[in-house]
């Protein structure tokens, strides 16, 4: 701008300067005369117009000398001059060839060549925030751990690369099994870039392993506030934190705030069955029995579940088993034709010795869908309806090769668990634990195969004895196995269905 304002007024300087000698040429005369000292020239027109142009010239020629001393002193000096910008562009160009060398290794794989070129691009750039990332990338790629930590370390000294070095180091740590540092390092990361989807996952998935409960909600928060997870999951996972929080209080001896934490986490998820089940013992703490009825029944309605059951009857622990199966009936009759709600019904029926009803309520579920405590169930009933010892060994035997039903299953692992737990034990997985069957069958029997001797009275101390000692029996050969022996997962133990043949 300043360059070109100073050339419009050169023109103008240059117009204004010819038109005064064009107007002194007119008033003088055609010629031109000139007075240095004690000489006299005297021109005509196209020679002082001549004369005037070879003045312009020597002034220019002046002007360049002056400018090529002053590049002379530079270059003295060592300021730049076209030269050495001839030099650093050569650099420059090899250095970025370089650079796409290294990337392009770095995507084909070749870790060793990556390293090589990106040294190389280093010394021609001097971007070390650039270089020391695709040498740790390929440090990695190749093994050699020492190497890219190095890396990482180094690009930590950068504000603009701090936050790759610590994700590097994080993602290291975590490989190596070293937890403790890796959710350190996981707290830095987020604090740097707390909207980064990665880091919020793993300081999530750290927070859970290491039951911080309250920091792991915070983080979910955050998520939920960033948009990398939906409203709907974020009311879930939350509720999941809620009632782990709740559990970890309650261990501390802390009933009162457990009981409140378990309600807060019903209300976030009504389909959770552990906080449902943790919030309807709250108010059964608290002398609501309706309450808790309430929350397990609009639970039930969702998902049945067999532990859902044992809660149903803790409401009321003392009835006897008809009055228990009038109570159930309010239970029951929702969701009628599930098979959860079948066998229940079939239990309840057969605790009440109504050996009948509990086959109506069983239905052919033993036949079209047969689970070991579905088969169970129909031995029981056999026994009490007094059917020959031959027959009851048949359902026995089917029983301990069957599936097992429903149970506590992985999402990502497919490891089954014995009872619910926000992170699974095998792959550390958070919130992945659903109630399903497992495609393969396996040997551990559902938490609710045990669930009649409960909802009859037994403790779950002597029903996990009982289960432990069936289970070691019913591994013999079917036709050597007593009529009296009962599989792991019978919804009843040998002395009750003595008792209801002897009746």
């Amino acid at each position: 701008m300043l360059w070109s304002l100073i050339k419009i007024l050169l023109f103008v300087a240059v117009v204004v300067a010819l038109t005064i000698g064009a107007g002194y040429i007119m008033e003088t005369g055609p010629s031109v005369l000139i007075s240095v000292g004690a000489y006299e020239f005297e021109l005509g027109p196209l020679q002082a117009v001549l004369a005037a142009l070879a003045g312009l010239g020597l002034l220019w020629l002046i002007f360049k000398l002056v400018g090529l001393l002053l590049a002379f002193f530079k270059f003295l000096l060592g300021d730049e001059t076209a030269l050495s910008r001839y030099f650093d562009r050569n650099r420059e160009r090899k250095g970025y060839r370089m650079l796409v060398d290294s990337l392009l290794a770095l995507a084909a794989g070749e870790g060793k060549e990556a390293m090589a070129k990106a040294a190389k691009a280093e010394k021609y750039l001097q971007l070390p925030q650039v270089t020391n990332v695709i040498t740790a990338e390929a440090a990695e790629m190749i093994g050699e751990r020492k190497k890219a930590e190095e890396a990482y370390k180094a690009l930590l000294t950068n504000d603009k690369t701090r936050f790759v070095g610590i994700r590097g180091i994080m993602k290291q740590k975590l490989s190596e099994g070293d937890t403790d540092t890796a959710l350190a390092l996981a707290q830095k990361a987020y604090a740097l870039k707390p909207r980064h989807e990665e880091v919020q996952d793993t300081l999530l998935k750290l927070q859970a392993e290491k039951h911080d409960w309250s920091g792991a909600r915070k983080t979910l928060g955050t998520k939920l506030k960033t948009g990398t997870m939906p409203r709907d999951v974020h009311r879930r996972r939350d509720a999941v934190l809620a009632v782990s929080e709740a559990k970890d209080i309650l261990d501390a001896g802390k009933s009162i705030e457990a009981r409140e934490a378990a309600i807060e986490a019903n209300k976030l998820s009504p389909d959770l069955i552990p906080a449902s089940i943790m919030a309807a013992r709250g108010y059964i703490d608290k002398g609501k029995p309706r309450h808790a009825a309430r929350v397990l029944k609009k639970t039930w309605e969702m998902n049945p579940h067999p532990e859902l059951a044992v809660a149903f009857a803790e409401i009321v622990p003392d009835e006897d088993p008809k009055a228990r199966l009038k109570r159930f009936m309010e239970l029951t009759k929702i969701q009628p034709e599930n098979p959860e709600t079948k066998m229940l019904l079939a239990e309840l029926n057969i605790a009440a010795e109504d050996f009948p009803a509990a086959r109506r309520a069983l239905g052919d579920l033993a036949t079209t869908t047969p689970t070991a405590r579905s088969l169970s169930i129909m031995a029981a009933v056999e026994r009490g309806e007094g059917a020959d010892d031959a027959i009851v060994r048949g359902w026995l035997a089917r029983a301990v090769t069957a599936p097992r039903g429903p149970q506590w299953i992985c999402d990502n692992c497919q490891h089954t668990e014995p009872t619910w737990t926000p992170v699974c034990s095998h792959c550390g997985g958070f919130d992945t634990l659903s109630w399903r069957e497992l495609e393969t069958s396996e040997l551990t029997m559902p938490t609710g195969s045990e669930m009649l001797p409960l909802i009859v009275g037994k403790s779950a101390e002597e029903t996990v004895a009982e289960a432990e000692t069936e289970a070691s029996d019913s591994v013999e050969p079917p036709v050597e196995a007593s009529a009296d022996t009962v599989p792991d997962g019978s919804p009843e133990d040998e002395t009750v269905l003595e008792g209801k043949v002897a009746k």
